[in-house]
């Protein structure tokens, strides 16, 4: 990841550490105030990225830098059950872990009855109760040297979720980590923190969902660190609805053993600007990773998605599939890299990104890349952007349908192609329903 130009750490990000760390930040293991300590210093020097930065050439996150956020540390919140249920997909039986503007919130969360071998923590339960998991994996997966924002995320590193899948187990039901913001998070700045780790044989299915019950503004900044053992699988969804005044950036990072299977889906319609790292090295022979992604952008909202599949041993698959809808001014970013090595013979990849623009306003920058130092591999990329077929515009048209409706129905088989790569029923659903409403209404 190269940052060869960055702004000055702005004094609001770096003033709340020194009471932090003394205050809350000094419940955590020595370790970890350690990994804290270096990552401030880290973000102080490096600061926020510009777009002289490759990897952010076409995301400004001077609304970020210029801000004065505030750290949010105390709890609370006026999220009540009712709210929540816009966003479980009508399931309140899932293992449930609810956090109120970046605070584990207890009374809404329904985590009894996890399955032998399943641990689901809030981070600031998991310092006391799980430091030696802490210890093998926290920081180990993601490296902040380079990366301002995983920096500026280890510096508060305070809550979160764990989540621990011993060997073989099979999780019965999904696991939902659901963050939530309300008018009390105003001006403040969150930085959740993410471990996953699915050990040999283990399978589970992980949702990440980000939203908010008004119109604040403020600022998520999360990491998410996930190992997979040999053999494991991981479903992982990660739906992103936050107030469209609020920013939000998110990393993710996988390290994949030999035969495992990392499937993610990014479904992304919140937020005035937000950006979506996802990161995953296949570092076992066998293994292989499924990225697919939707976004639905409007008005003047920019969301930035970046992918990099690293391809390290003999023998792994890997495909891409994300799709965006753009209207209004909105600007969409799509950066897709497939790296094999040399030892990585008998690759097999795909990458697609495909973008319909409703508007003559509306923008998308795509870049899907392969960089290839193996000669046996199968790898394919491209990218579409265009608009409404008009010939199945016009067929429609001819059968009665509506110009609008036929828009409507046209727009919405776009996004389906990508959703129905959802494995889990009732997310699948759900999100078909969102997508339907909002461009049949």
């Amino acid at each position: 990841m190269t940052t060869t130009a960055s702004a000055a750490a702005p004094a609001a990000f770096l003033a709340p550490f020194d009471g932090f760390a003394s205050g809350e930040g000094a419940q955590a293991p020595a370790s970890v105030q350690a990994l804290r300590r270096a990552a401030f210093d880290r973000f102080a020097e490096l600061g926020f990225p510009t777009t002289k930065n490759e990897d952010w050439h076409f995301t400004s996150v001077a609304p970020i830098a210029e801000s004065d956020f505030l750290l949010l540390t105390a709890p609370g919140g006026d999220v009540t059950r009712e709210q929540l249920l816009a966003h479980t997909f009508g399931h309140d039986d899932w293992y449930t872990a609810v956090f109120v503007n970046g605070r584990f919130d207890p009374a809404l969360s329904a985590l009894g009855g996890l399955p032998a071998g399943v641990r689901v923590l809030p981070m600031s339960r998991a310092f006391a109760e799980t430091p030696a998991l802490l210890e093998q994996h926290l920081g180990r997966v993601t490296a902040f040297d380079q990366a301002s924002f995983t920096a500026l995320n280890t510096a508060y590193l305070a809550e979160g979720a764990v989540v621990h899948v011993a060997k073989h187990v099979v999780v019965d039901r999904p696991i939902h980590l659901l963050f939530v913001s309300d008018a009390l998070a105003a001006r403040g700045m969150m930085h959740p923190r993410l471990l996953v780790v699915v050990e040999r044989g283990a399978e589970a299915t992980l949702l990440e969902s980000y939203a908010a019950t008004g119109d604040a503004t403020y600022f998520t900044n999360t990491v998410g660190e996930v190992v997979l053992g040999d053999g494991a699988t991981l479903r992982h969804l990660k739906v992103q609805r936050e107030s469209l005044r609020a920013y939000h950036v998110g990393t993710t990072e996988v390290v994949q053993g030999r035969d495992s299977h990392y499937h993610h889906f990014l479904f992304g319609t919140g937020a005035a600007l937000s950006r979506t790292n996802v990161y995953t090295k296949l570092g076992g022979a066998g293994c292989g990773a499924t990225l697919n992604g939707l976004y639905l952008l409007d008005g003047t909202q920019h969301l930035d998605t970046q992918t990099r599949i690293e391809h390290a041993e003999p023998n792994c698959y890997s495909r891409e599939l994300y799709k965006g809808i753009l209207d209004g001014s909105a600007h969409g970013v799509f950066n897709g890299k497939v790296y094999v090595h040399p030892v990585a013979q008998k690759t097999d990849g795909k990458q697609t990104n495909n973008t319909l623009l409703l508007s003559e306003r509306a923008q998308i920058d795509t870049k899907p890349q392969l960089e290839i130092f193996a000669d046996d591999v199968k790898c394919t990329h491209g990218a579409t952007v265009g608009r409404l077929d008009q010939t199945s515009l016009f067929y429609m048209k001819s059968r009665g349908v509506s110009d609008v409706l036929a828009r409507q129905l046209l727009t919405y088989a776009f996004a389906a192609d990508a959703l129905e790569t959802i494995e889990l029923e009732a997310v699948r659903e759900g999100l078909e329903a969102l997508t339907l409403k909002r461009y049949t209404t």
